[in-house]
């Protein structure tokens, strides 16, 4: 998750979709805390751990299992794990490049799916790291001229400097769209992200996750529980796109489970109950 800009919703996002993923997946699912400055990520769990993810780089060379592993992270309800970092600026250390690099490294052999919170900015170290190994970014934006007009700066930044394969595999997200008072026409800033990634999505407003506490997916509006199904599902079809190697088609007989382990419509791959406008629910297989 990532932008040039701060308080727009990279943290938010990054739990929903993680948490979806979690809950609609077999697999076990991490989000890491990267932010230089104080991330507040470990707000939206109820932490298990006080550790943080400079512990956890300084303890990596016993780090060999995921049991070694688990006492760092926090797990949410939903099943999603998260490595926090230091809220007090004044205690907070430097993470770096080669520091996520490493952790990255050690954390990609237990957790299939690892999300990064990264921080505001583009040029502090780790951003390296996170940007050199990411598979596809979330680029969040506000329905605001400042928010879509950072957002849009963004790409142009990761263009210019070499990115652009990662431009085109990106997703923006335009997160807290509210129903009434828009001094912006979310359409044109959606027309507009539309032409450079590879998909956006339109999240409205939402009382539970504006408070900035811990997530529940079950206190989440219907309509928003709907927008970020949505966007994990894109995530999710970046994953199939990633594949070197096609899978061979599985029958319907053959395709028990959908965005996660749910059993799914007519052998569609879609879990039940979910709207047919959802698009990019696989079969397990497929992710």
């Amino acid at each position: 998750m990532i932008s040039l800009k701060g308080g727009v919703g990279k943290t938010t996002v990054t739990s929903v979709v993680g948490s979806t993923l979690a809950s609609e997946r077999r697999d076990k699912v991490l989000a890491i805390d990267a932010n230089p400055d104080a991330g507040t990520l470990g707000r939206r769990v109820r932490r298990e751990t006080r550790a943080t993810i400079r512990d956890l780089v300084q303890a990596i060379p016993t780090l060999h299992t995921y049991m070694d592993i688990r006492p760092f992270t926090s797990q949410t309800p939903a099943g999603l794990e998260i490595i926090a970092n230091d809220v007090d600026p004044a205690v907070s250390t430097t993470f770096n490049d080669e520091d996520y690099r490493r952790a990255i490294d050690v954390l990609g052999h237990q957790y299939p799916i690892i999300l990064t919170d990264s921080g505001t900015g583009l040029l502090y170290s780790a951003m390296r790291g996170v940007l050199d190994v990411a598979d596809q970014l979330i680029v969040v934006a506000t329905p605001s001229v400042d928010g879509a007009s950072s957002a849009s700066t963004t790409l142009d930044w990761l263009g210019a400097h070499g990115y652009g394969d990662l431009v085109r595999r990106s997703l923006t997200v335009v997160s807290g769209v509210r129903e009434k008072g828009r001094m912006v026409k979310v359409e044109d800033i959606v027309a507009h992200f539309s032409a450079r990634c590879r998909g956006v999505v339109a999240v409205p407003f939402d009382e539970h996750l504006a408070t900035g506490s811990e997530v529940d997916l079950d206190m989440i509006r219907p309509k928003v529980r709907e927008a970020y199904f949505d966007l994990t599902a894109l995530v999710a079809e970046g994953f199939a796109s990633r594949r070197t190697v096609a899978p061979q088609p599985v029958p319907a007989s053959a395709q028990p489970h959908g965005l996660g382990g749910y059993p799914t419509q007519g052998g569609t791959g879609r879990p039940q109950g979910v709207p047919q406008g959802v698009p990019g629910a696989y079969p397990r297989q497929g992710w």
